[in-house]
This record gives structure tokens, C-alpha cells and sequence, in this order.
């Protein structure tokens, strides 16, 4: 791949957003972050310049990472479009919530028999991202999905302008390790990986970037 800088600069997004309802609770999923953070850590060894921002995670972040905390899906967006001018590859494996709260409580919420929340739609970083994405720039997307998967993955790949997409299963969501995953390429190829564990995955991503 053609690309800006000397030095590959890659801009990763891991872990959950949390939308909170009140100041004790929130909207969030299982996703831990360790897909972003492994994947860090390959770029890291390759001698990349790394940004990698995350929602809320235990996972150790990489020595030489550059970190950037994001717990909200706004705090998510605010810093890859801050980031992602100066960055060569967008790696988003964040599983940034779809809808927040409309409005967050500013006190606890007490107990009711019956409650109502109502929600609205986070924006979607990535159609923002192919808005300002420059010709030598790269974008790798997830795709959690059920049903038909490669189509569904193909969709959001296109829609989205990105250049490879891993699509997967709630199986692979969270803790879990090994599953079955598609790697779907602009050019429309598929591979497809019936047991392959997330750093088996991480490998596969950072040996692709340069080649897309």
C-alpha cells in the first residue's frame, strides 16, 4: 500500500462503550477489548506508531502504545476523527454501542415497578470516517453478526468504504476464544476460518495491513 508516513502509523479502537442511563448505570456488551489490544501489540512488534483507543478493559495495554481512554460512544468518535488524519490504517474492533439513553438521569434512578427507557442512535463512526478518508488510507472493520453473515459483513464493507472486514459470531463475542470467523476483502475474495483464536487473528490482520 501506498501510504503518508515513513513510519506506519495505525489507529485501533477496542473494548465496549458504555451509555449510561444514570451515574451508577449503563448500556454496554461483553466485549473485553483484547481483539484491539492483541492486535496493539503485533503493531507494536512491527515497529508501527500506535494509537490505540479503548472503552473500559482489563487487558494490559502494550509497552510504547500511545492510549486513549474512551468510555461513551461520543468520547469514541471525538478521538478517532481527532486521530485518524494522521493515521495510515484504522483498525476498529470496538464494540461501540448502536443507541445511548436520550437523556442520562443526573441522579440514581429509583426502584419503579414499571420503567421506560427510551433510546436514540449513536452516530456511526465509520460512515463518518469514509467521509474523510484519503486514497492512501486503509480501514479494517468487525462485523458481529447472525444470519447470513458474509452478506450482512459484505453490506456494512461497502456502505462504510472499508478494505477488509472480519465478520463473526456472537460465539467469538467476549470471553470467547476460538470460533468461526470470514475475512472479506474490497475486491469481494472471502477466506473463511472455522477455529481460529483472536491472536491467531491479530496476526492475520497486522501481516494484511501493508497489503491492502
Amino acid at each position: 500500500m501506498a501510504r503518508r508516513n515513513l513510519k506506519m502509523k495505525v489507529l485501533i479502537t477496542a473494548g465496549p462503550a458504555r451509555e449510561y442511563i444514570d451515574p451508577v448505570r449503563f448500556i454496554s456488551n461483553p466485549s473485553t477489548g483484547k481483539m484491539g489490544f492483541l492486535i496493539a501489540k503485533e503493531c507494536m512488534k512491527q515497529g508501527y506508531e500506535v494509537v490505540l483507543v479503548s472503552g473500559s478493559s482489563s487487558c494490559e495495554i502494550p509497552s510504547g502504545v500511545a492510549f486513549v481512554e474512551a468510555e461513551t460512544a461520543v468520547e469514541m468518535e471525538e478521538s478517532v476523527i481527532k486521530y485518524f488524519p494522521q493515521a495510515d490504517v484504522l483498525v476498529m474492533s470496538a464494540a461501540v454501542s448502536d443507541w445511548r439513553p436520550a437523556v442520562k438521569s443526573q441522579e440514581k434512578i429509583k426502584r419503579k415497578e414499571e420503567w421506560s427507557l427510551k433510546l436514540v442512535p449513536t452516530a456511526d463512526i465509520l460512515k463518518r470516517v469514509a467521509k474523510i478518508k484519503k486514497p492512501y488510507q486503509r480501514i479494517i472493520g468487525f462485523a458481529l453478526e447472525t444470519g447470513d453473515i458474509i452478506k450482512n459483513a459484505r453490506k456494512k464493507l461497502k456502505e462504510k468504504d472499508m478494505d477488509l472486514i472480519v465478520a463473526d459470531t456472537p460465539a467469538f463475542f467476549g470471553e470467547g476464544e476460538a470460533s468461526m470467523v470470514v475475512f472479506i476483502y474490497k475486491d469481494g475474495k472471502t477466506e473463511k476460518y472455522t477455529e481460529i483464536t483472536k491472536e491467531e487473528i491479530s496476526k492475520k490482520i497486522v501481516s494484511l495491513i501493508k497489503t491492502l
